[in-house]
């Protein structure tokens, strides 16, 4: 069977498609599109019917790389109002000398998911296990092939609220796509930047979107916290539509084709002309226009760092900066002026997916096998006859190799 699998993630500026491929205990990448989105806003879908038209678009072109039709995703659902909580789940065996299988770890974690009082509002999106313990083991990550003569289990359960859920599984639905788990991009985050220090630390993604930028916070690689910050960088292109009198189309031009992040490699010299709303001609140099990029940026990290001291008052270890914004030339700059060498911008330096705005669909596939693997089970999203119609020819490979995070990531899972 070929392990090939498909994930959506649904942002305020763009829709990201990201279908990848398990072979040998590499993820290899075969198809990416990002489609400018329309009816989202702030992460929340206002218009289904543009919404669904940008899906369709974003999936089409996937389609047109693979050959076949995208039939099943996992979908990203919108952070706001998730909430985060520590549960505990028991269950013995009659025999003592019980050897713990997949179907005994799904059973402890669905004694965890009993235990939790739901909110009405709320509905259960899914479980991260922390630890399991047994008979003179503790804080053991995966217990299968042990014996044991109970299994005790802590997890964070994530729940958020119905119409969340309801709202994207209905737009993905209702194009006839079928969604066969959720997840939100905090999960998939932390799955691509993972490293020892995140599996050991306390420590924060900060994701810098379009509209959103969202601060999670990390125990051990899992995420017990998170805020929003209804900041991005859209505010950049309305900044500089504002002081030049220009359209917010072309602020973001302006943003992404001539300004860096951080004004210490600006030149006075190189000079963009462009024409405003009010037909005058401007000549605007590249250390002015990064100038008022900077500081905007600067504002949005600055109340990222409040945000985090609100999540917690421990140590830090590590702070990771990832989103759209994040790929702006010299954005580690501002990065360093904020939060000093604490903090660095995640690097997803894979053949064929280096932009960080792909990070949450590519951890939501990391982090879906990796609950497949945890329940035992094999399984694709492709069926044998359009894996036989996949166009071999337009393979992209990313050719994770074992000496890399994800590489790492998945011989911990797979162990093959």
């Amino acid at each position: 069977m070929k392990h090939i699998y498909t994930s959506i993630d649904i942002g305020s500026d763009s829709i990201k498609v990201v279908t990848c491929e398990l072979f040998k205990n590499k993820l290899n990448l075969l198809a990416a599109s990002s489609v400018k989105s329309a009816g989202i806003t702030n992460g929340l879908i206002t218009n289904v019917e543009m919404a669904q038209e940008s899906l369709k678009s974003a999936l089409k072109e996937v389609e047109a790389v693979l050959g076949v039709e995208v039939k099943k995703v996992i979908a990203s659902i919108p952070s706001y109002l998730a909430k985060f909580d520590l549960v505990e789940g028991h269950i013995t065996f009659e025999d003592e000398n019980h050897i713990i299988n997949s179907s005994d770890l799904v059973a402890v974690l669905d004694n965890a998911i009993d235990s939790y009082r739901m909110e009405d509002k709320y509905a259960f999106m899914t479980i991260v296990p922390i630890n399991f313990t047994l008979d003179g083991y503790e804080q053991i990550e995966d217990p299968k092939n042990l014996v044991s003569s109970h299994l005790k289990n802590k997890s964070i359960i994530i729940t958020t609220p119905k119409k969340n859920i309801a709202s994207v599984v209905s737009l993905v639905t209702g194009i006839g796509v079928e969604v066969v788990d959720i997840t939100i991009n905090a999960l998939g985050e932390i799955n691509v930047f993972k490293d020892q220090k995140i599996k050991e630390g306390i420590g924060a993604v900060i994701n810098v979107g379009a509209s959103v930028t969202t601060v999670s916070l990390y125990n051990k690689g899992i995420v017990v916290k998170q805020a929003l910050l209804n900041m991005g960088g859209d505010d950049i292109d309305s900044d500089l539509a504002t002081i030049y009198k220009l359209t917010n189309k072309q602020g973001r031009t302006l943003k992404e084709k001539f300004a860096f992040a951080h004004k210490m490699y600006a030149q006075t010299t190189d000079i963009q002309e462009i024409i405003n709303r009010d037909g005058v001609k401007l000549k605007i140099n590249q250390f002015e226009v990064s100038d008022i990029v900077m500081q905007r940026i600067r504002d949005i990290l600055e109340n990222a760092k409040k945000q985090l001291k609100t999540l917690t008052n421990r140590q830090i270890d590590y702070i990771i900066l990832t989103g759209g914004t994040s790929n702006m030339a010299h954005f580690e700059y501002v990065v360093n002026d904020v939060f000093g060498s604490l903090a660095k911008v995640g690097n997803m330096n894979l053949i064929g997916l280096r932009n960080n705005k792909f990070a949450p669909a590519l951890g939501s596939i990391v982090y879906f096998i990796s609950k497949l693997k945890l329940k035992g089970k094999n399984y694709t999203m492709f069926d044998e006859d359009d894996i036989e119609q996949l166009s071999q020819t337009k393979r992209n490979s990313l050719g994770i190799s074992n000496d890399n995070m994800i590489g790492k990531l998945f011989g911990f899972f797979f162990n093959e």
